[in-house]
């Protein structure tokens, strides 16, 4: 799983690729570091090359979303697939994120 984040004019866009599962959560929390700390931006995390995500990497999005409605920011997911779409719509997730 892999994390590339871009600053560009204000908004922050972070390329999720790979597995977001346990073992890779636990390595992205630090990954992630640069987005909490521009949550009062708008965050666009792509999720095009992302295969799969586990509670674990949910938690990872929702830490997310709370920083940024803490801060004043916003969170858009962008590009998922089908299965993570299902994820989304079952855990409740879906109505939780600007989903495009």
């Amino acid at each position: 799983m892999v994390f590339e984040i871009i600053e560009n004019d204000g908004a922050i866009k972070a390329t999720v690729s790979g597995r977001l599962d346990t073992p890779t959560a636990a390595s992205a929390q630090e990954e992630i570091i640069p987005l909490i700390e521009n949550a009062d931006k708008e965050i666009t995390l792509d999720c095009q090359d992302l295969q799969y995500i586990s509670s674990s990497g949910l938690r990872l999005f929702l830490t997310i979303r709370k920083e940024a409605a803490a801060k004043g920011g916003k969170v858009i997911i962008e590009h998922i697939n089908d299965d993570i779409k299902k994820v989304f719509q079952l855990t409740g997730f879906y109505n939780l994120f600007d989903i495009r």
